[in-house]
């Protein structure tokens, strides 16, 4: 797991392929019961760790206004990433379901215990996050945010997304 700094507090990020357990860790997520908790994002919808820390920095600072719009700090995270104002399609969406093989795990706040937890949680196979660049499905990104080939001319996908998340609430 790489710790990063965000407002503050941290957050650490763990890149996990071949993961053959997504339908336990959804379904102990959404009975409340996902020990240590962790937002679960599908990580072939991140280009890069930037869009996510962002999102981060957006989900700290509703906690700190006491404004979550979901019921837990990782799960607002994930509601963040999307980009979109619609709770459950963003949790579908930017989250995990059943099946899903390529998770990125974060973690706020997370001790040296949580940290050895989590990557016990996950049954799968730890890489390193440099690999989310060569994994992102740019063809499901585009689509999901609304990218078009003329915006990536002048900027880049993870510049995109980060974008959109930044703005969603002035929209």
């Amino acid at each position: 797991m790489e710790t990063f700094e965000v407002s503050g507090s941290t957050i650490s990020l763990a890149l996990f392929t071949d993961v053959s357990n997504s339908k336990e860790l959804l379904d102990s997520m959404q009975a409340g019961k996902l020990e240590p908790e962790v937002a679960l994002l599908n990580a072939s919808l991140i280009p890069d760790v930037f869009p996510v820390l962002a999102a981060a920095h957006k989900t700290l600072l509703a906690k700190s206004r006491e404004s979550l719009t979901t019921r837990t700090l990782h799960s607002e995270l994930v509601y963040n990433y999307s980009g979109s104002k619609h709770i459950s399609e963003s949790l579908k969406r930017c989250g995990i379901s059943d099946d899903t093989t390529y998770v990125l795990v974060a973690r706020f706040g997370a001790s040296t215990d949580e940290i050895a937890a989590i990557e016990k949680l996950i049954k799968g196979t730890q890489i390193d996050l440099k690999e989310l660049k060569q994994k992102a499905s740019h063809a499901q990104i585009q689509k999901h945010y609304k990218i078009s080939n003329l915006e990536l001319e002048i900027s880049s996908l993870s510049d995109a997304i980060t974008c959109r998340i930044a703005v969603r609430d002035a929209l």
